[in-house]
């Protein structure tokens, strides 16, 4: 059955009768019983209010903050925005990003757009080929069964049209598609040449099954991308649109999709997509950018576009992961219970912002993560840092795509530490 926005909104409302139990980690134990949206209506402190370590937990006022100004940077370069919701497959944030302007959400894998259709996604761009059979015939019964679902995915590869094609037959509507183009020789996924991109539009002309909407790719993958690269590759994009708009190849369309945006380079995005020509028809200049949501202190923090153009405004890091020093075997070494199953850490390890004991909060000078174990954090410690068994450490993390799928439920937090309301995530 397709999702519409009514069983949408009552499943989002839904989320807060989920009853909160020992599949949710960190949260207080002598909340066992009460529904989500009853522990929420309680307002509990993060640091006494019984909820015990590790504890991951997003600031509400940075996660505003970080929504409105992507909406503002969205509007200021005449860009629609899709982000990326992989970064954090929580619905309720879908839906945050959507009251923000978002035009829809962008996914990656059929399993995702499930989630998000579930709770009432209307407009879904899959950056992904799918050849997955299963995956299309339910993609497919979704679009015949709902007029407003609107659904775009990536085509790469002759072959990949003609199993997109058989698993489609029989469909009302057709597939929508976007040709991506490689972001290079050595770089993930797409077409390699413009002569081979023009033979994938072919095999989707000669199709009843697919429709052939634009053009797409994924700058992030540029090989060694610098500014002039990553402009270079998308000026390929851009005359790829120009070129297919010449030969006729999106006659009969309302509007021409071209699509990319990282969260690295999304202001060489906006350059270029500022420049495309004008074309036989309006083009949905259509940028992606997802980990701003949350953004990060480590890798994100390094690589935003915001820190070449500061004068566009800054993202904030919005996650901090709460642990507890559980063991201090030398005045060079401490342990926190805090580890792999808890912090992202295929990037950058967490980094030690604060610690609080019971004289309060202090700066974390001095203190450092050297190692993660599955269930522990190694610290290493300045000689004359204090640091005792039972105090809290706050750690910034890095890569907010591998943050949001180690918790389920995860506290949203006010700057005096009450928790106001809890995402849940699906991944």
């Amino acid at each position: 059955m397709a999702a519409d926005s009514g069983t949408g909104a009552e499943r989002l409302a839904a989320l807060a009768d989920e009853r909160v139990d020992h599949r949710f980690k960190g949260l207080p134990p002598d909340a066992d019983g009460l529904t989500v949206g009853e522990l929420a209506a309680q307002r509990r402190n993060l640091f006494s209010g019984g909820f015990t370590t590790p504890v991951l937990a997003l600031s509400a006022e940075r996660l505003d903050h970080n929504l409105r100004l992507m909406e503002t940077y969205s509007v200021r370069h005449g860009l629609t925005f899709a982000p990326h919701g992989k970064t954090s497959m929580a619905p309720q944030l879908f839906q945050r990003q959507i009251e923000h302007g978002a035009w829809g959400i962008t996914l990656a894998v059929p399993h995702q757009v499930r989630v998000a259709r579930a709770f009432g996604v209307q407009r879904v761009f899959l950056a992904n080929e799918v050849v997955d059979a299963a995956a299309l015939k339910w993609v497919s019964s979704q679009l015949d069964a709902d007029p407003g679902f609107r659904f775009v995915c990536y085509v790469d590869s002759v072959r990949g049209v003609e199993l997109m094609d058989s698993a489609l037959r029989g469909a009302v509507r057709p597939v929508d598609v976007v040709v991506e183009l490689a972001a290079g020789e050595g770089a993930r996924t797409g077409v390699r040449t413009e002569a081979e991109c023009a033979a994938v539009a072919d095999a989707v002309a000669g199709v009843d099954t697919l429709r052939l909407v634009g053009v797409a790719g994924y700058e992030g993958e540029v090989p060694d991308a610098d500014s002039e690269r990553v402009r270079g590759w998308l000026r390929r994009l851009v005359a790829l649109a120009v070129d297919f708009d010449k030969d006729g190849r999106f006659d009969g369309l309302e509007e021409i999709v071209v699509s990319a945006g990282g969260s690295a380079w999304f202001d060489a995005v906006a350059d270029v997509f500022a420049g495309i020509p004008e074309l036989s028809l309006p083009v949905l200049k259509l940028l992606r950018s997802g980990a701003y949501v949350s953004h990060d202190d480590g890798h994100y923090r390094k690589i935003t576009p915001f820190n070449r153009v500061p004068e566009e405004g800054a993202l904030q890091p919005a996650f901090r992961l709460w642990a507890q020093v559980v063991s201090r075997p030398s005045a060079e070494q401490a342990f926190a219970n805090a580890g792999k199953r808890d912090a992202a850490y295929d990037l950058d390890l967490p980094e030690v912002q604060v610690v609080r004991s019971d004289e309060g909060e202090r700066s974390a000078e001095g203190v450092a993560v050297t190692g993660l174990s599955d269930q522990h954090a190694w610290i290493r410690t300045d000689e004359g840092v204090e640091l005792r068994v039972g105090d809290w450490v706050g750690m910034g993390l890095s890569h907010p795509c591998t943050s949001f799928d180690k918790w389920e439920l995860i506290p949203v937090v006010e700057q005096d530490g009450t928790v106001v309301d809890y995402i849940r995530t699906y991944f």
